[in-house]
């Protein structure tokens, strides 16, 4: 497929599909590297976590789903943008007024007429297929990798699969007419007591009286029952989650397939499980920030990549960052102040450990469609570090726009 527009010198550009020719796929993952050689803060994803995205074989949604990917090139042949479009059918009309696909891994030079393209492009496959509106950008697969826009944030580094994108991307979307339909916070927290000293009593109040309830009780995760640990997740994480707007349930198979990628990067100490009695209620699932020490391998974990991999991981421990996954608490015990009592279990163990490595803590993807979640992790002492812009484009430009229903808020 090629499709032609002009850009603003007057010079034509051709938008390719990647399909199964080596050269551009490989230009798919090479241009970002090029894009972003001068910026101090990005760091290069792993070629492999961006090709699992796009490959049958390891990524499940292409079995009620498909995906194309496009190249933008100009009249001498090199790469000026990239992009992929997106439908999955699960969720194409999941809490949608009409049928939504996506975009994603978007990347272009700053130029509107070569981003309008790609757009373009994006918005033809998927309206061949059905759709009459796209988001953008975000991932073909679950919500935790690759979703959003970084709107505020550009002076941090990024959180392992998570987009740092450019600055002037942000006019690029909004002018073609993408609106903002949700936005996702990164809440940054120091997770030793003596620095948050921002944190309001009340929840500090609210977690004591649940440490002094003996109804309650406190573990971390045992990887010798990690089988027994995902079931456990799996149904907070049902009974928390399940049913919210966008969200699936997690099935049994996901639930030990999430733990099995998870084993080779988990740290024991920083996943909790909260039990009322015997019954799981509550987790608080993080992980050591692998951007930290991805960004020492370069996008490959080739021998020398896995070698540098543990030596920064394992050997120096060089990274002191923790990241924080997912949350969640049974509906049936919201609201009793086990939400404070689980997210502060990383300050009680930090001041027990003395060799406890971790001097900070990063929440991703507390979107703002949750009011309560924001103004809970707000009260814990952290603060936004990093916002992304999850847009929408509705195909029908007379259609009134809505953003993502606000949690707990009729509609």
């Amino acid at each position: 497929m090629a499709i032609f527009a002009p850009n603003l010198c007057n010079v034509r550009m051709q938008v390719v599909e990647v399909g199964t020719n080596a050269t551009y796929q490989s230009e798919f993952i090479q241009f970002p590297v090029r894009l972003y050689r001068n910026d101090t803060y990005w760091i290069r994803p792993l070629d492999t976590d961006v090709e699992e995205v796009f490959d049958p074989a390891r990524n499940k949604r292409f079995s009620n789903g498909e995906c194309v990917q496009y190249l933008l090139l100009n009249d001498k042949k090199e790469t000026i943008g990239r992009i992929a479009a997106f439908v999955d059918r699960e969720i194409a009309t999941l809490d949608n007024d009409q049928p939504t696909g996506g975009l994603g891994f978007f990347e272009c030079i700053d130029d509107p007429l070569a981003a309008a393209a790609l757009f373009d492009a994006g918005k033809a496959w998927l309206q061949s297929r059905g759709m009459e509106a796209m988001d953008g950008p975000v991932n073909f697969g679950d919500r935790d990798r690759w979703w959003g826009l970084l709107f505020e944030g550009f002076d941090r580094e990024p959180n392992y699969c998570m987009p740092y994108t450019k600055p002037y991307y942000i006019p690029l979307f909004e002018n073609y007419g993408f609106q903002d339909y949700f936005k996702q916070f990164t809440f940054g927290i120091p997770t030793t007591w003596d620095k948050l000293t921002s944190m309001s009593q009340t929840v500090k109040d609210r977690a004591k009286r649940v440490y002094e309830n003996p109804e309650y009780s406190f573990r971390t995760l045992d990887k010798k029952r990690l089988p027994e640990a995902a079931q456990e997740l799996r149904h907070i994480y049902n009974a928390a989650w399940g049913g919210h707007s966008g969200v699936m349930e997690m099935s049994a198979d996901q639930a030990q397939l999430l733990m099995k990628k998870l084993k080779p990067v988990i740290d024991e100490k920083i996943i909790y499980f909260a039990y009322h009695g015997e019954e799981p209620v509550a987790f608080f699932v993080c992980l050591p920030e692998l951007n930290q020490v991805f960004k020492h391998v370069n996008g490959k974990l080739d021998l020398v990549g896995k070698l540098k991999f543990l030596w920064h991981m394992v050997i120096r421990k060089t990274n002191h960052k923790a990241f924080g996954v997912v949350f969640g608490v049974a509906p049936a015990h919201q609201g009793k102040g086990l939400e404070a009592a689980i997210a502060l279990r990383m300050p009680h163990e930090a001041a027990t450990n003395p060799a406890f490595q971790y001097d900070e803590l990063e929440m991703n993807w507390v979107g703002d469609f949750n009011p309560i979640m924001v103004r809970f992790v707000s009260q814990l002492g952290s603060t936004i570090v990093k916002t992304h812009v999850t847009y929408r484009y509705l195909f029908d430009r007379t259609k009134p726009f809505k953003r993502c229903p606000v949690i707990g808020r009729k509609k």
